[in-house]
């Protein structure tokens, strides 16, 4: 989970808190934990601890634990143990409580730490002291970075909603082995068919606070555990019969993540992926339109009839233009397709004309059509090369048009098109002449 400030709030947190344990142990090897109780002033057994700690973390500093990121904002795991240690030297009450824990334990059984399973005890009261820490520290930089209150208790229910959020999306991945609950969060029974809401919930910001609220009322019938919004404790009496709060939590953590998370990826594979799914789209909508063209009653097409509209609005003859312009093309179905996936509704006259007649390829590719030939050029050369003539290019992008393009002025799938354009290259390549020059068009 993300949020403005933080930094302890994701699943690397745990292997910050495991370095936190077991440098712990090394400190207490060092410092019989006996030496930390009364009658040693708090301030002493504070230093005293905080220094055997950022010696134990700082020999463990190149180890595999240690280097590991502990968020996704590229902090380690030791940065981030250390970077927390430091907090509690600057935060003696948290110290105090721990010792208190510690006095508690030591009077019920003496030296427990030496007991079997006592090591674990230890390292078990260590953990709950920086757990308790960890949001606080969170909590005051979220304040620091919103400009809003912000209590350590509110970061947790942040956190109890993210980790509902994690299990609701599962349950919905898995949608035919949980139907039942499923069914029981989404408020009613499921059919055989795939439920809208399982292709609705990509992210946090899409689950509905219902959801959350029908989970935590079904936990119990389906696990055995009751939800943490239907227990008696009132760490989340604030959220209990409050979507709308629960609401505004889970859109303000998956409105922040959507704004960080364009640092995590490459952003020319994003890129590249929405090509490939506006690629698929143009694939169906095109299959859509075949199907409706070939039945009986076909429907309207909105996007053609719009695209008809504006071609309406261009004048029937055009002045001579210089430069890149291109002109108005003759045949109004190659216009309107050009026009439906983002090109110059002129652009295939003017491309067609701009063909290099005279070159090789250019005469085995005369029976191609231009979309087949563009898709030549793309997949041998590349989107830019100094050969190609502006009139080829994509005016938006610079480039020759994507396959996803070259197939709807095709009035072909995604597939076909990949098929006439590697036949084509096939040609190509057994047609070669024996010399070329760096790839380009001869």
């Amino acid at each position: 989970m993300r949020l403005p400030g933080t930094r302890y709030q994701e699943p690397g947190w745990e292997g910050v808190r495991k370095l936190l344990g077991s440098c712990s142990l090394a400190a207490f090897a060092r410092c019989e934990p006996s030496e930390l109780l009364d009658p040693v002033p708090n301030d002493v057994s504070l230093a005293l601890y905080v220094d055997l700690l950022a010696e134990a973390l700082h020999a463990l500093g190149r180890s595999a634990r240690a280097q590991a990121a502990g968020n996704s904002y590229g902090d380690s795991n030791a940065e981030l143990a250390l970077l927390l240690a430091c907090e509690l030297a600057a935060r003696p009450a948290d110290w105090a409580a721990f010792r208190t824990a510690l006095a508690n334990e030591h009077a019920r059984a003496p030296a427990f730490w030496r007991r079997p399973g006592g090591e674990a005890l230890l390292r078990k009261k260590v953990n709950d002291m920086f757990a308790v820490l960890r949001d606080k520290v969170d909590a005051d930089n979220y304040q620091a970075a919103c400009g809003r209150p912000c209590s350590p208790n509110r970061i947790y229910a942040y956190r109890m909603l993210d980790t509902a959020y994690g299990a609701v999306a599962r349950l919905f991945a898995g949608w035919c082995e949980h139907r039942a609950q499923v069914g029981a969060i989404l408020g009613r029974p499921l059919d055989a068919g795939l439920p809208i809401e399982v292709r609705q919930l990509q992210s946090i910001a899409a689950c509905r606070p219902e959801w959350i609220m029908r989970w935590s009322e079904t936990l119990e019938r389906f696990s055995g555990a009751a939800g943490p919004l239907h227990t008696r404790s009132k760490r989340f009496d604030s959220l209990k019969d409050n979507p709308a709060k629960i609401g505004e939590m889970l859109a303000e953590i998956g409105e922040y993540e959507a704004l960080s998370s364009n640092r995590d990826g490459d952003w020319l594979h994003d890129r590249l992926h929405d090509r490939e799914a506006a690629g698929a789209w143009l694939e169906d909508y095109w299959r859509v339109l075949d199907e409706s063209e070939q039945a009986s009653t076909p429907g309207p097409d909105l996007i053609l009839e719009a695209a008809g509209e504006a071609l309406d609005a261009f004048p029937a003859t055009e002045p001579a233009v210089t430069g890149s312009a291109l002109p108005v093309d003759d045949d109004p179905a190659e216009a309107a397709r050009a026009l439906s996936v983002s090109l110059p509704p002129g652009f295939v006259r003017a491309a067609r004309a701009a063909g290099d007649a005279d070159s090789w390829s250019a005469r085995l590719l005369a029976r191609e059509t231009l979309p087949v030939r563009l898709a030549v050029y793309l997949k041998l050369l590349g989107g830019v090369d100094d050969s190609y003539p502006d009139e080829w290019r994509d005016p938006a992008t610079g480039a020759l048009p994507t396959m996803a393009q070259l197939a709807a002025l095709d009035e072909v799938s995604l597939p076909t098109l990949r098929k006439r354009r590697d036949a084509a290259i096939a040609r190509l390549q057994g047609e070669a002449p024996c010399s070329t020059t760096n790839g380009r068009m001869n």
